[in-house]
């Protein structure tokens, strides 16, 4: 392949822009993985297939497309460049789709029915998952998956790093520092600053520096990814970068190895980039995805061969990191951010999101939960709870009632219904006493159980524990015992006040962010929710219906005497003659709930 200059990448998107302006359309199938869970890998061979009998290749083309995070409509497809958007397309409907396609009208009943209106909704951007969106990381979504290196400058790939090149070193920095961008791994960190350090100390120390990208958070174009690592590393000096992958991930590690060999034979990575003096160039490192190596000095450790655990911070990986050198760690979408603020300006970058104040720019984020619309999603910073939610998300799923949003992942905090007009951004939702952590959005509603779910989180945190540290180890180990037997009905009181105490001391004396944010869950619940902790306790209830151990089925006089009940019961605690009222022996029962299950006259009450 030929190695591309300076000069070439604008007559690549020049000549590459005039050849899909020769197709009618560009036919997109979604490949993300909830799609191709759904079927998209097939819908494209249909899809393909049909287009070649009907000898319309010259007219349309057909391409994966990107993820487009609108995981519970899946196979999306997608007509460019209208933006006509089908959700839960089949086999079956493709001939449809083309006829509709040749006659210049949408199909409108795979087309988005708006939940206030009624009405379709064929263009992606009236959809109001979408509209509310803002993409920086993510701006390729909706568009095809580069085939090539040629693709992806197309898409707008190496335009951050043509110009970074064209800069002084330094003054990339400043860049950085002025765009007021923070690392997107949880901390937040602002990355100008950590970059400055570490070029500081690797002038001081005369010593080449590492830029490594943590890719354990979220997928991203490839060649995003690599732009930005090329661009941080022209600004510190550095000559070599590593991304590390976790094993369980094949298909990605896949993506990014191709990514990195078409940027190594076109010159965008290795010796002489864009036939400039400088040269860089990525390998892509490969560990068991444990949890805790998310953070910074156990991941350092795992490169070197090491057990995946933290150090103490004495030292900061940017004076002393990989192999001892000055070293920078950001995540995969703190490296995605870069090119875009290099492109456009720090300028345009600081103006961006709704939180200036707090950090610019936007945040991809997870929905999941009780909630119509899972997916992935990127907001800008400052974007309420509510309008995530109920604008983006469209509410809750079977009518139901919002309990509570956890932010963060299973380190993060639980927040109440009171506080859904908090502002995503690092520092409100700390003083919440939550995090953006992992940028997973949980969204709980009544029918779930707090302390249940909380026993959950812990029991995770507790199993991706590295053990080294005495609060971590042990107090997860203590909080998930409490937990487990609240949830047993066999709580006491005193275990509120010994949670909140254990809680407490993990925060000051982990020795990493792992069991320090292990304690968010607890004190968040305790905090907000404190009387279902009570409930459990002192009433032997749990509200939800969801801690078996405190249920108790009980037959009203709604009961006709069918016997289904006690036929079923696979224990033989319901006794009654038939056409009579029968009753449950509360001693034998094991609360399976197959009683509740079977009755179609409602007589079965859970309490």
């Amino acid at each position: 392949m030929t190695r591309i200059s300076l000069e070439d990448l604008q007559k690549i998107r020049e000549r590459k822009e005039q050849e899909d302006k020769s197709y009618k359309a560009v036919l997109l199938v979604c490949s993300g993985t909830s799609c191709s869970t759904s079927g998209s890998g097939n819908l494209l061979t249909v899809l393909r297939k049909e287009i070649s009998h009907r000898k319309l290749s010259q007219d349309y083309r057909v391409e994966p497309s990107a993820c487009i995070g609108y995981c519970s409509r899946g196979p999306v497809m997608i007509v460019q460049p209208e933006g006509i958007l089908y959700e839960k397309v089949k086999s079956a409907d493709i001939p449809e789709i083309i006829d509709c396609l040749i006659a210049g009208i949408p199909l409108e009943r795979l087309c988005h029915k708006d939940t206030t209106t009624d009405n379709r909704v064929p263009l992606l951007k009236d959809i109001s998952f979408f509209n509310r969106q803002q993409f920086i990381v993510m701006h390729n979504k909706g568009s095809a998956v580069p085939a090539g290196i040629e693709d992806a400058i197309a898409g707008g790939a190496y335009q951050g790093l043509a110009k970074a090149l064209m800069m002084d070193k330094n003054a990339v920095i400043t860049e950085i520092i002025k765009s007021g961008l923070r690392g997107r791994g949880g901390g937040g960190f602002p990355t100008g600053l950590k970059w400055q350090s570490a070029a500081r100390s690797a002038e001081e120390k005369k010593e080449p520096p590492y830029v490594i990208c943590n890719a354990s958070i979220i997928e991203a174009e490839p060649h995003l990814v690599i732009e930005g690592m090329a661009i941080g590393a022209y600004a510190l000096g550095a000559s070599e970068g590593i991304i590390y992958l976790r094993r369980e991930a094949p298909q990605v590690s896949a993506r990014y190895n191709k990514a990195i060999q078409q940027a190594r034979e076109s010159g965008l990575l290795g010796s002489n980039i864009l036939n400039t003096s400088f040269s860089f160039d990525i390998h892509i490192r490969s560990s068991a995805g444990a949890f805790v190596s998310g953070e910074s000095s156990a991941l350092i450790a795992s490169l070197s061969g090491l057990a995946g655990e933290p150090t103490a911070k004495y030292i900061h990986n940017s004076e002393a990191g990989y192999k001892g050198k000055p070293t920078v760690i950001n995540n995969l979408e703190t490296w995605a951010n870069i090119p875009a603020i290099l492109e456009r300006g720090a300028d345009w970058y600081s103006s961006t999101g709704k939180s200036r104040k707090s950090s610019p720019g936007t945040k991809v984020l997870t929905m999941t939960g009780d909630i119509v619309n899972p997916g992935i999603i990127e907001v800008p910073l400052g974007t309420t709870l509510r309008e995530i939610i109920y604008d983006i998300g469209e509410g809750l799923a079977d009518q139901g009632q919002l309990k509570a949003v956890q932010t963060g992942g299973p380190s993060g905090g639980f927040l109440p219904v009171e506080l859904l007009d908090l502002p995503l951004d690092y520092e409100s939702l700390s003083e919440a006493g939550s995090m953006i952590g992992s940028g997973n959005i949980s969204v709980i509603s009544h029918k779930t159980c707090i302390v249940d779910t909380v026993r959950y989180s812990v029991s995770y945190l507790k199993d991706e524990s590295c053990g080294k540290c005495t609060p971590c180890r042990e107090g997860l180990i203590a909080l998930s015992g409490i937990l487990n037997r609240i949830t047993s009905g066999q709580g006491k009181e005193g275990d509120i006040e010994l949670m909140a105490r254990i809680a407490e001391s993990m925060q000051l004396a982990s020795l990493c962010a792992l069991g320090q944010t292990a304690a968010n869950p607890v004190l968040s619940t305790i905090r907000y929710f404190r009387s279902e902790y009570e409930q459990h306790i002192r009433d032997g209830k749990c509200s939800a219906g969801v801690c078996k151990a405190l249920l108790y089925y009980l037959i009203n006089d709604n009961c006709t005497g069918c016997t289904a009940c006690a036929r079923n019961c696979p224990v033989q605690a319901i006794a009654g003659e038939v056409k009579k009222k029968h009753v449950i022996d509360q001693d034998k029962c094991i609360k399976c709930g197959v009683c509740y299950e079977v009755c179609k006259l409602n007589a079965v009450t859970v309490q």
